[in-house]
Order: structure tokens, then C-alpha cells, then sequence
């Protein structure tokens, strides 16, 4: 039974046709992912976006524009009582020079070829992201 809801809040760091990803072990499982994460209480998406680039990556980011909200009912791979809702926008890295992996779980940094063939996302939402990306980009 659901009973917990889940907001997740991504980037999608763009520059020279590359996309920003992070590679991290989570529950056991290596995922290749956007950078941001999970909503505080009492916190606005815009703010935890830019809290999650400071923890996890050292750096600011200028928020571009709201990129994608998830449509669909989704249950989380981790938790079958929780539902998730994931918000994307685009934005650029201010102080890239200050870049430095804080969050020991990120194992590496990658920026990836949007125009590459196929989609590297195992998660069903960042697939979903990655070729809108590859529209709005390409």
C-alpha cells in the first residue's frame, strides 16, 4: 500500500552537448542519474536544487527554466509503499572551478554526448528526460 509520497528534484547541467550525470551505488544498485535530490520539509523545489549542487558537488547553479515535471504514477524501485514525483529543470553551473564530489556515495562524475545513439538512463523517468533532452538540444 502506498502510503508515502517521494519529490525528487533534478538538473540537467548542459554545456557543449553534454549532460552532467552522476554515477552512485544506492541500495546496493550502481545508477547513473541526474544531479539533485529529495525535497526537505519546509524547503521550495528551486531551494533544494540548489542545496543538493552545494552538498553533493560544491558548486551554485543558475536555474535556467522547469524543464519536465513527471506525468505518470510512479512507485519507487527502493520503497513499494512510497510514490515519487520527480521535477527536472535546466541549468548552468556557476563556479565550475569549485567543482569537488562531497557526497561520499557518488562514486564519479560523468558529462555525457546528448546526441549519442540511444539512452545510457536506467531509471525510467531520466529516460524520459534525456530524450527530451536530446529534442530540445539536438
Amino acid at each position: 500500500m502506498i502510503d508515502k509520497i517521494n519529490i525528487r528534484v533534478y538538473a540537467c547541467a548542459v554545456k557543449d552537448k553534454k549532460v552532467l550525470t552522476l554515477f552512485e551505488e544506492y541500495a546496493g544498485e550502481a545508477l547513473m542519474k541526474f544531479p539533485g535530490g529529495g525535497l526537505e520539509y519546509g524547503e521550495g523545489v528551486l531551494e533544494c536544487l540548489h542545496r543538493e549542487f552545494e552538498e553533493e558537488l560544491n558548486v551554485k547553479v543558475e536555474i535556467k527554466e522547469h524543464f519536465y515535471t513527471q506525468e505518470d504514477f510512479l512507485v519507487s524501485r527502493f520503497r513499494e509503499n512510497e510514490q515519487l514525483l520527480t521535477i527536472y529543470y535546466i541549468v548552468n553551473i556557476i563556479n565550475e572551478e569549485d567543482f569537488l564530489i562531497l557526497d561520499p556515495c557518488i562514486e564519479k562524475t560523468e558529462w555525457i554526448d546528448i546526441d549519442q545513439p540511444g539512452n545510457p538512463f536506467p531509471l525510467p523517468i531520466d529516460k524520459i528526460v534525456f530524450d527530451k533532452l536530446k529534442e530540445k538540444i539536438l
